[in-house]
């Protein structure tokens, strides 16, 4: 090969490698794309977003207001009612429980709440309670359909796991969630209690974009356990990293958590049916899988998704819901469509 052939390749190679954007290079346009986003978005993006990558931070954000009223803005570390998102923490302490040899999953409710006298508390089972397909629509009705035959999502049988939990442990549901929490250092996430919310930003009613502080919670001790968590991005972020990643469950029992009998719609997950496990719903039939929950009510919004393949969590934790159904996390969806077109769930 002649002198003048090598540096001609030498050339050409150079010159491919500056016109390829690298990963670093794709990686900021993703964040340039959802920092254009979440500015301009409609209905109007207030929270906060974090997304981490092998347990570490690669983006986050703060936007908008802690209080509208006060002129607080919000930071990476504001507090925020997580509502639904709760059930997951909850499955995991029922888990624990299993591990440990005081909870069958398969053993019907009445086992563990033995105060409860109606007749379906002998035949709904926990495994029911954990995936919505237990027929409980209130304790004072009939069952709505025969146990394992249909799906019904609810925060009433998530008050029920978090009395099992309490009966199982002979601690109150605050106390064992509160013990998890030290364990994993997640230092700003608490039961919510009226006595405990100094630090937690106040959640707005979104009415086109006018908000409108919403003063009562919906929290109560009894659902504390469906709904009641208080986290952080930053928090939810170590709880990814050590549930999903074998630090707080067995693997075997980490997978009872993914493994489904039963399909529901949820908009921020698509328009078809996907699988919903315990406290988790898990979207496996296309690339990349992925599996997370959401969580509204009380003029709060949340997101918390982990896809394993990467090693990615997207969380989003906004102090709004729109009073509008059809725009339900609508800023998420966009930002999830994102993350799904980028290389970093390479």
């Amino acid at each position: 090969m002649t002198t003048l052939l090598r540096t001609s390749i030498l050339l050409s190679f150079l010159l491919l490698l500056s016109s390829s954007p690298s990963f670093s290079q794709k990686k900021d346009h993703l964040y340039t794309q959802i920092d254009s986003l979440i500015k301009v978005s409609d209905p109007k993006f207030n929270g906060v977003l974090l997304i981490s990558k092998k347990g570490k931070t690669v983006y986050s954000k703060a936007l908008g207001s802690a209080d509208f009223d006060k002129k607080i803005p919000l930071a990476i570390n504001s507090q925020f009612e997580i509502m639904s998102n709760s059930k997951q923490i909850t499955a995991v302490l029922i888990l624990k429980e299993v591990e440990k040899g005081r909870i069958d999953l398969q053993a019907p409710i009445k086992k563990y709440l033995p105060h409860l006298t109606q007749t379906w508390a002998d035949s709904v089972t926990v495994h029911q309670l954990l995936n919505h397909t237990h027929g409980i629509i209130d304790l004072q009705k009939p069952l709505l359909f025969k146990p394992g035959t249909d799906f019904k999502y609810g925060d009433l049988s998530f008050s029920l796991l978090g009395q099992i939990v309490a009966f199982s442990t002979q601690k109150k549901y605050p106390e064992v969630a509160a013990d998890l929490f030290k364990k994993l250092n997640m230092k700003n996430t608490y039961c919510y209690s009226k006595d405990k919310t100094a630090q937690l930003v106040s959640g707005y009613i979104n009415d086109k974009n006018v908000f409108t502080k919403n003063d009562k919670s919906g929290i109560t001790a009894e659902t504390v356990s469906a709904n009641g968590i208080i986290s952080t991005v930053t928090d939810l972020a170590i709880w990814n990293n050590n549930l999903h990643k074998g630090k707080i469950l067995k693997p075997e029992t980490y997978q009872l958590m993914l493994r489904y009998t039963v399909k529901a719609q949820h908009n921020l997950f698509g328009k078809e049916k996907e699988g919903y496990g315990y406290g988790l719903r898990i979207v496996d039939q296309g690339n990349p899988k992925y599996m997370g929950h959401s969580g509204l009510g009380d003029g709060f919004s949340s997101v918390n998704l982990y896809f394993p393949k990467s090693d990615v969590s997207l969380i989003v934790l906004e102090n709004q819901m729109n009073t509008n159904s059809e725009l339900f996390y609508q800023t998420e969806i966009k930002i999830k469509a994102l993350l799904l077109k980028s290389d970093l769930l390479n």
